[in-house]
């Protein structure tokens, strides 16, 4: 029971937690409420077995526990403004209220208001939303953990004391917060498929969690940028079944088995992109999404279409630029124009320092290394790829058996 306790704790979390922020309207608040619901599962569901929605159970728990500490708080103290009306709320508003299905898209738009910067936005979002630990978004942002934390304690006592509402803003407030809400719905997506923590590559539940958030976008703004990344992240998702081996090692796309890919997930997909290029505002989650495409599209590995990827990413590049996106662009040129293309890219990449600590960067070098028959310069790439990685997971396995495969 309590393995499936702790299941729920990773899987439901976080929708709990959103919940309990707009019922009680106190972050702090709502994460010990989160805290006792789960406290209290551990006491009673061992004895009264597993209820038939957890989640409104937990929900309905904390928020007892919650509205029982504030009456206890009340008879030593006055309480806070506020915190009155929400001992006075009818229970009725509460049974209401836990129904609504875009909690967690509150969440994140209360985490990208503008009054918080840039950075205490996605340290913000990372944790609450995606619920990891400071010490992964801290190495993740190439921080000191104890700088993260203050960043996400500053927030949230800024949300708090500005009275930031927990809500979807609407009209002209909408548009100006979606370019940021975009960003960090594709946020929660990458955590999801790419996984910082080095055990768990994947994460179906919060790629899931994105794409049904991307849902939820569309329908409040049918823009072509939401359509790109819902497209995006349907055509990234529709490989997760062959990505991992059965023994759960990593397999690159070109070794990927195409027949397990979701042929449903792509042509929505699809349809969304083109919808999307039809109405002419195209914008780098377009350009990702056309790339995406492309890749599913193809029948093999070797009927990848390379220049035509390669072209696209020269278009990103201007209309986005970053060094993640100068590496992919590096690694299609590589792909299309021969490995020593890439190589060369790659080298003027590592030289500005920007992508050093990056191990992507590292291993697709020493692919194209391998490619053009230079073994001893391949293992050396592989070994400082190693070097940024997880201490364990597939990641960290894939790269020792590339090491060792040169080694032998």
């Amino acid at each position: 029971m309590r393995q499936l306790i702790e299941e729920t704790y990773r899987r439901e979390s976080r929708r709990i937690l959103a919940t309990l922020v707009r019922l009680l309207g106190d972050w702090d608040l709502a994460e010990e409420a989160l805290q006792d619901a789960f406290a209290e599962a551990l006491a009673h569901w061992p004895a009264q077995g597993v209820p038939e929605n957890p989640r409104a159970w937990l929900v309905s728990a904390g928020r007892f526990r919650a509205i029982d500490k504030l009456r206890r708080r009340a008879r030593q103290a006055p309480l806070p403004e506020g915190y009155e009306d929400l001992l006075r709320a009818p229970e009725e508003a509460f049974a209401r209220a836990e129904e609504l299905p875009d909690d967690r898209l509150r969440m994140i738009f209360t985490c990208c208001h503008p009054a918080l910067s840039q950075e205490a936005r996605m340290a913000l979002t990372l944790r609450e939303v995606c619920g990891l630990p400071t010490e992964a978004i801290a190495a993740a942002f190439l921080s000191p953990a104890a700088t993260v934390a203050q960043r996400i304690v500053r927030a949230k006592a800024k949300i708090r004391d500005a009275k930031i509402p927990f809500a979807i803003p609407e009209g002209p407030e909408l548009a100006m917060r979606m370019e940021t809400v975009l960003h960090v719905v594709y946020l929660v997506f990458n955590e999801g498929y790419h996984g910082s923590n080095g055990s768990d590559l994947l994460r179906a539940d919060l790629t899931g969690e994105a794409i049904r958030l991307g849902e939820l976008l569309l329908e409040l703004a049918p823009d072509p940028e939401v359509k790109g990344l819902l497209a995006l992240m349907l055509f990234q998702d529709s490989r997760r079944a062959s990505r991992l081996s059965p023994e759960g090692e990593l397999v690159l796309l070109e070794e990927q088995d195409r027949g397990l890919w979701d042929r449903d997930g792509i042509a929505r997909g699809q349809t969304l992109l083109d919808q999307a290029f039809a109405e002419g505002r195209i914008g780098p989650y377009c350009l990702q999404a056309a790339i995406a495409s492309l890749h599913a599209a193809a029948r093999t590995a070797a009927e990848t279409d390379w220049p035509q990827i390669a072209g696209l990413y020269q278009v990103l590049r201007r209309c986005a630029p970053s060094p993640v996106v100068d590496l992919n662009a590096a690694v299609a040129e590589g792909m299309a124009f021969g490995p020593e293309a890439g190589i060369r890219r790659i080298d003027a990449l590592l030289e500005k320092g920007e992508l050093a600590g990056f191990a992507l960067a590292h291993s697709a070098r020493a692919a194209f290394l391998e490619r053009c028959g230079r073994p001893v310069e391949a293992r050396d790439a592989y070994a400082k790829a190693l070097q940024h990685v997880p201490a364990d997971g597939p990641q960290r396995r894939f790269l020792s058996r590339k090491l060792d495969s040169l080694q032998a």
